[in-house]
């Protein structure tokens, strides 16, 4: 099974965001940093979301786990439903890669849990 842990950041509400992702386990240990332009953090949210579901599908088709802080993100993914169109874009684009995984989890995780995924979404704010 693959961990995918997600996170995304923003410097204001919008500013410059970033988006961190990090992937373990099957031999695997994945780290991803990108710079996102100028977004909200729940959009930055989205996004890490999108990038961490791609990069799992390149390392595996069977069991993936992904963890993040965000209700909002997990509620969504849970419901297959997002209100604000850009995410519910977004959504969609996870929900088709997600539907072929053998297995796909969306879990909730305290801030605390996700730490390496922070740090890389806000070293990449720096980097912008």
């Amino acid at each position: 099974m693959l961990e995918v842990y997600i996170d995304g950041a923003a410097a204001g509400n919008p500013g410059p965001a970033g988006i961190g992702v990090f992937i373990r386990g099957e031999g695997h240990e994945v780290s991803v940093s990108e710079p996102a332009g100028e977004l909200d953090n729940h959009t930055a949210e989205f996004l890490a979301l999108v990038r961490g579901v791609e990069e799992a599908s390149k390392l595996s088709s069977e069991m993936i786990s992904v963890r993040s802080d965000s209700k909002a993100v997990v509620s969504a993914v849970e419901k297959r439903y997002a209100k604000n169109p850009l995410h519910m874009d977004m959504l969609n684009q996870v929900l088709q890669i997600a539907d072929k995984f053998d297995f796909f989890f969306i879990k909730w995780i305290p801030d605390s849990q996700n730490r390496a995924a922070d740090a890389l979404a806000r070293s990449a704010i720096r980097r912008k």
